[in-house]
């Protein structure tokens, strides 16, 4: 932008300046302003007095979220409706009975009610976010073309441009570009959103292959969605190709972890080892697969928990997958009977009580073996089968070694318990009488000194501290 431009645009905010002073000073405006402010006034008022009983019938809908939204952001902005309503009744009357209507009103209208409709619509939108940049995207635009600045504020922008060797920037077509990429996205992920829903249906596919062709379908028209956006507002694409083998040298190098994982997550889907609702164990986790993403997996615990593991661990690490063929999965229970009972008798109870569990699969059976025989009791196994690890091993566990327990009571079968049996020896005791010293203790020397290893040298410090010392006197003097 030269200088000849920035005076022109100055010169036009001048006059258009001069205009606007000029207009509001005649007595026909004011008037409009007045009745402009008595109908904000009554619409305020109108607000106080309706919006509680409104909102009140607005609780009692249930089950559509959707209309309620709509009721929610109409009632936010009653005040704003009353104000429309008001203002519409005024430019009736005026074009009824004035013979020139009052432009002003009219204008004040229009922007308004503009205002309201895009608010009201743009709760369709659940990205509060986005809702609120929609709003006021729209808003400026309807203003300029209520107010006829459309082409004003058009010439204006496209004025403010910088040139880069053989291309012309404005600030217009950095507008239009991002209006007309982030409209084609949003058609490009609203259409993905919904093939991916049809696809998911599909129940001739299997469950990787959906989420396969899915994200499949999202890449690939947002990609296209994006090209098409570029080339629209007279982008060569053909620029991009040094940039595209800039991009990926630095994914090779920067993005090492993300390219793999992506990478991975392809890999995933195409040789199926996973897919959602799987059981699966992974170093520590225990859950199911819930969602398969672009860079990790979804796993969900039973305890509420849900890992995003990073799908290059399924690659490279060990995974048990509890349904990856079928989902039947063998579970095995230890547990101890004496030795006073008939251990063909207790494996005939144990796999009796084993099938009677509800999860227990009846038709592959259960099978109890003698594993062992321990310090204080005999070892055994039963093993049965379950069809739904998702819903869970350790209950279904605990379920067997209660109704194994149960069964045991019943039939007079013992669980001993380990026993250990300690034995205490202590040192006998010496009697010294009064008026002997130490010397004078003959026969009883071996058993002090026994006394004082045993006792880890408490004798030693006995006869060598006088305050713990029983019974004795100093020796006398023999000489």
């Amino acid at each position: 932008m030269d200088n000849a431009d920035i005076g022109d645009l100055a010169d036009t905010a001048l006059a258009g300046a001069r205009s606007a002073f000029t207009y509001f000073h005649q007595p026909s405006a004011i008037i409009q302003l007045l009745v402009i402010a008595a109908c904000y006034l009554l619409a305020w008022l109108l607000y106080r007095l309706t919006h509680q009983p409104i909102e009140e019938q607005a609780r009692r809908i249930k089950g559509a979220p959707g209309i309620l939204r709509i009721i929610v952001a109409f009632r936010r902005r009653l005040q704003l409706f009353y104000f429309v309503l008001l203002l519409w009744m005024v430019t009736v009357v005026d074009r009824v009975v004035a013979v020139r209507p009052s432009r002003l009103v009219w204008i004040v209208l229009a922007l308004a009610a503009a205002y309201f409709a895009i608010a009201v619509i743009s709760r369709i939108v659940r990205n509060r976010l986005l809702a609120r940049i929609i709003t006021i995207v729209a808003s400026v635009m309807a203003a300029l073309s209520i107010l006829d600045l459309t082409m004003p504020v058009a010439t204006a922008l496209d004025a403010a441009a910088i040139t880069i060797g053989s291309s012309r920037i404005s600030a217009l077509l950095v507008l239009k570009a991002i209006a007309v990429i982030v409209v084609t996205l949003w058609i490009a992920m609203t259409v993905g959103r919904f093939l991916d829903r049809r696809v998911q249906r599909s129940e001739e596919l299997t469950p990787t292959l959906r989420v396969l062709i899915g994200k499949v379908l999202k890449f690939t028209l947002i990609v296209v969605g994006l090209a098409v956006a570029l080339a629209s507002i007279g982008v060569d694409l053909t620029a991009f190709t040094v940039l595209s083998g800039a991009l990926g040298v630095g994914l090779g190098f920067g993005l090492q972890k993300v390219v793999s994982n992506f990478i991975s997550g392809i890999i995933i889907l195409l040789d199926r080892s996973i897919k959602p609702g799987d059981t699966i164990s992974l170093d520590d986790t225990f859950g199911w697969i819930r969602e398969l993403h672009a860079r990790y997996v979804s796993v969900g615990t039973r305890d509420g928990k849900e890992y995003l593991i990073p799908n290059e661990d399924f690659i490279t690490g060990r995974v048990i997958n509890w349904s990856f063929t079928n989902e039947l999965v063998r579970i095995d229970v230890r547990f101890h009977a004496s030795y006073d009972c008939d251990p063909h008798e207790v494996i005939r109870i144990a796999k009796e009580a084993t099938i009677g569990v509800n999860r227990v699969v009846t038709n592959k059976g259960a099978v109890c073996w003698l594993t062992g025989f321990g310090d204080y009791a005999l070892e055994y196994v039963v093993r049965f089968w379950i069809s739904d690890p998702p819903a869970g091993l350790a209950n279904v566990k605990g379920q067997v070694l209660l109704a194994i327990w149960d069964a045991f009571k019943a039939n007079g079968i013992t669980v001993p318990y380990p026993r250990r049996e300690i034995t205490i020896r202590s040192a006998p005791s010496t009697t010294v009488s009064s008026g002997a010293g130490i010397s004078d203790v003959g026969p009883e020397a071996p058993d002090d000194a026994a006394a004082e290893r045993d006792d880890g040298g408490s004798a030693t410090r006995a006869q060598g501290d006088p305050s713990l010392q029983r019974g004795t006197a100093p020796a006398p003097d023999r000489r």
